[in-house]
């Protein structure tokens, strides 16, 4: 091909100098058309920025998408990889790395994590002298195991030879501050053009969300459970009319509750401080202290950090010995069904004043659900699934701050809600796919709204639902939606395991192994999708190991061969988890 001739013929340049130069100027052009050699902000050379994410229900990757938006503005070119899809042999190939990751169920890293986690912290990683990093590690000081896939992610990048550019910060719930703090740092170590002009997040949106939650009128609120059972899963509709929030079937609704007004007096006429007082909010304002304990502090969860702080002001010498102890068994001991009042009542503290006493107090927090509605079913609605948390501790009877929130003290009022996107647990693009969904309890919530879905979309797969509950006669929640949907073709299998209507325990585990044979086929020759919803720590570990099992003895595989099959649904989005 003629070279491209960017020099005029009469230039005062020689030949060879007219060719130089037009050699020059194709590469620079062919350069800039490719991508390569770009400057960022300042003119200063763009540095390149691998952001490997873990996610779980959504917030690592928002994180790291406000990360990228803040970075493309100074001189990086940062790149957003999910684990689930990153290649490990790439990574003693990149220059920077900041990992963005999230901790669930017992410990454990997000399903998307899992590979990339268990290469680093096994015996055949690769040595990492050449890269630098930084770890944002997202976590619930709730959890016994708070932020441990970021803590773990952490010491096995440092083991393996890479650099820490930045100390870690594990982010509570509420992480505004610490992720601006971790950002500003870790900009300033990889030499930002300008890190006094990137963009401080707030992580607020315009309209209705997490920050701003939607007033939402509750249309309707009953029990899903026969008279007799021993559980409480109520049925909640809310109207969204006129909030502008929009969801997809997969996603959840955060729900702000209120702290019984009974319980706040008891803790009122046992602190030596008028209910009138005013006192600051968590983040800005001020309100009343009685008004502020049932609307804005959490009064009911306490943990090892709690603890340690109480007893900073308490005289108490159990709690003294406890915290010497340090034992982890201990702490969990002492915290399983105690709250706040246990501590004013048993092992008072000193305050000085009604400001002081909230400083020690987290905020209290929204709580998710997973939407059991499909927005094409019900337009200008969401519906959810809620089991009514009630037990009896240390004298007292308790229950979930949100859960009988909505069931005794609901009437009347708007929840705040807000809708969370969890693009890990959607149904599949190809309408045409198969789907299994095994949600025993209220892990039926999210299947309820791929059915409907499924049903107003036309969608031609096949659906396969795998349902669980103590007691038929008492626990089959939704049974007559279920039903009908045998009739009108959309639930084309569904298996029951009603645990304790028989004298051996049958769950939900038992009757996949049962249909191993068909459940096998649906997932491997007709390419179908499986979904799992519920608890993290047994079922779902249960569930899994029945997939283990029906890959060996119905797809003669290995052990090795079925755990990487099922691995490689992950990664195609294939094998989805919605876990707690």
């Amino acid at each position: 091909m003629a070279q491209q001739n960017y020099i005029p013929e009469d230039a005062p340049f020689t030949t060879e100098q007219r060719q130089w130069l037009n050699n020059l100027v194709g590469n620079f052009i062919s350069d800039l058309t490719s991508g390569k050699g770009l400057v960022g902000a300042g003119g200063a050379p763009e540095i390149p920025v691998t952001i490997l994410v873990g996610s779980q229900t959504g917030n690592s990757e928002g994180v790291a998408k406000k990360l990228s938006k803040a970075m493309s503005k100074l001189n990086f070119a940062p790149e957003i990889v999910d684990m689930g899809g990153y290649d490990k042999a790439q990574l003693s190939k990149e220059q920077n790395v900041l990992i963005i990751t999230s901790t669930y169920g017992d410990g454990e890293p997000p399903d998307s994590a899992a590979e990339l986690h268990s290469y680093l912290l096994g015996d055949s990683a690769a040595r990492l002298e050449n890269i630098n990093y930084s770890v944002l590690a997202l976590g619930d000081t709730e959890y016994p195991d708070f932020c441990k896939c970021g803590i773990e992610f952490d010491e096995a990048l440092e083991k393996l030879g890479a650099t820490r550019i930045f100390p870690r910060v594990d982010c509570d719930v509420d992480f505004d501050d610490e992720y601006n703090t971790w950002k500003k740092g870790v900009l300033d170590a990889l030499g930002a053009s300008s890190v006094s002009d990137a963009p401080v997040e707030d992580f607020s949106d315009e309209g209705f969300s997490k920050k701003n939650p939607f007033p939402a009128p509750i249309l309707r609120n009953e029990n899903l459970n026969a008279e007799g059972s021993q559980r409480e899963t109520y049925h909640l509709e809310f109207s969204l009319a006129d909030s502008g929030l929009e969801y997809e079937v997969g996603d959840a609704l955060g729900v702000y509750p209120r702290n019984p007004e009974a319980l706040v007096d008891e803790i009122l006429s046992n602190l030596p401080f008028k209910a009138t007082d005013e006192v600051p909010l968590p983040g800005s304002g001020e309100a009343t202290l009685r008004d502020a304990l049932i609307n804005n502090y959490d009064i009911r969860s306490i943990n090892k950090r709690f603890l340690q702080g109480w007893q900073q002001r308490s005289g108490s010498p159990y709690l003294r010995s406890l915290v010497e102890a340090d034992d982890k068994a201990a702490y969990d001991d002492f915290c399983w069904g105690r709250d706040l009042i246990d501590l004013i009542t048993d092992h008072p503290a000193d305050f000085s004043d009604a400001e002081e006493f909230v400083g020690v107090l987290k905020k209290l927090q929204p709580r998710l659900y997973s939407i059991s509605s499909s927005p094409n079913a019900h337009p200008g609605e969401v519906h959810l699934t809620v089991a009514i948390v009630r037990y009896h501790s240390h004298y007292r009877d308790r229950g979930g701050v949100c859960s009988t929130y909505l069931s005794d003290r609901s009437e009347g009022v708007q929840p705040g809600v807000f809708v969370h996107s969890n693009k890990a647990f959607r149904l599949p693009e190809d309408k045409d796919r198969p789907v299994v969904m095994v949600g025993p309890g209220t892990g039926i919530a999210p299947f309820r709204a791929f059915l409907e879905e499924r049903q107003v979309s036309g969608a031609k797969g096949a659906n396969w639902l795998f349902f669980g509950n103590p007691h038929e006669s008492q626990d089959y929640l939704y049974k007559d939606e279920l039903e009908q949907m045998q009739k009108d073709g959309v639930l084309n299998k569904l298996d029951l395991a009603f645990s304790r209507d028989q004298a051996e325990k049958i769950y939900v585990q038992d009757r996949m192994l049962e249909n191993g044979k068909e459940l096998w086929k649906w997932l491997s020759d007709d390419k179908g999708s499986f979904y799992v919803c519920g608890d993290a720590s047994r079922m779902a570990k249960d569930v899994d190991a029945a997939l283990q099992s029906i890959a060996q003895e119905h797809g003669g595989l290995s052990e090795e061969a079925a755990k990487e099959f099922f691995s490689n649904l992950k990664k195609e989005k294939r094998y989805c988890r919605d876990v707690y």
